[in-house]
């Protein structure tokens, strides 16, 4: 499947009446995985990004190049379409404008700027800091400028309703989609009231950082415009979990063979049949 596919995929998501929950992926097997599990979008966070490629917590240390390319392994190992959390950008609304060219060239086929105020700067308050509406602004409009297949889905993200009230949160909402972008991602939502109040004002599709508590309903969702939906990103720290809890039974002497995926598994993700045909047709391997 290629971009164009992909994209076309995501935005019937969104322009449908279904919230779709999205298999959070970290590389390539976990991306094929997911495919064939039937999970129709991938989601590929910030967060996660760093403890693969760096092994580092979320703190900026990741760069764009390093994101991008991670995207882009995942891209190309199948056909799931993957959207991405590229951060506050990288930077400025110039730093938007490349990371958007940088996400569009790996494949994704959509992605989320958000308004947080990052790297936390020198002197503040363990609290997360957001910048101004008009910076954030600034930074979406540079964002869908930037974009040359009208096909990537852009879409302006705030966690302003973990930082702040409800008056803040739809002046937020309301500024963002007037930008143009294709989505309004929340973060930090935890009740109906907050949800109903944005629903009411903006016109485009909701993606939600995650569903507790009273907004935890499906159709309440659905209802409410919400396209997408996070669940978290529990396959990677199972992935670790499993990794750690593996190697620490080889080193206190179990038997290798009674853990992890099966042979066949392994082949199957990996495409071992297909490369097998690959070589006899091209390499001449009997």
């Amino acid at each position: 499947m290629n971009s164009t596919a992909r994209r076309e995929k995501l935005r019937g998501i969104l322009a449908g009446e279904r919230c779709v929950h999205p298999a959070s992926v970290f590389d390539p097997l976990s991306a094929r995985i997911a495919e064939e599990l039937g999970f129709e979008i991938g989601m590929l966070a910030g967060s996660v990004a760093s403890l693969v490629v760096l092994g580092e917590p979320d703190l900026v240390l990741l760069t764009l190049t390093e994101f991008a390319e991670q995207a882009h392994r995942i891209c190309r190992a199948g056909g799931l379409p993957l959207f991405v959390d590229a951060d506050h950008g990288y930077g400025n609304a110039l730093n938007v404008r490349r990371s958007v060219e940088e996400l569009e060239t790996a494949g994704v086929a959509g992605l989320s700027i958000e308004d947080t105020l990052l790297p936390p700067p020198f002197g503040r308050s363990g609290k997360a800091e957001l910048t101004s509406i008009e910076e954030a602004v600034g930074k979406l409009r540079a964002g869908l400028d930037a974009r040359r297949d009208r096909g990537l889905v852009i879409a302006g993200r705030t966690s302003v309703a973990a930082t702040s009230g409800l008056d803040d949160l739809l002046a937020r909402a309301t500024a963002y989609a007037a930008t143009g972008v294709d989505a309004l991602f929340l973060a930090g939502i935890r009740s109906r009231k907050e949800l109903d109040a944005v629903a009411s004002t903006v016109r485009i599709p909701i993606i939600l950082g995650a569903a507790k508590g009273e907004i935890d309903d499906t159709e309440y969702l659905e209802s409410r415009g919400v396209r997408i939906c996070l669940q978290g990103h529990l396959p990677f720290a199972a992935a670790v979990s499993a990794v750690y809890d593996s190697l620490k039974a080889l080193r206190d002497g179990s038997r290798p063979e009674k853990m992890g995926a099966s042979k066949d598994v392994l082949n199957r993700l990996s495409r071992s049949q297909l490369y097998d045909r690959w070589m006899k047709e091209f390499l001449g391997r009997t």
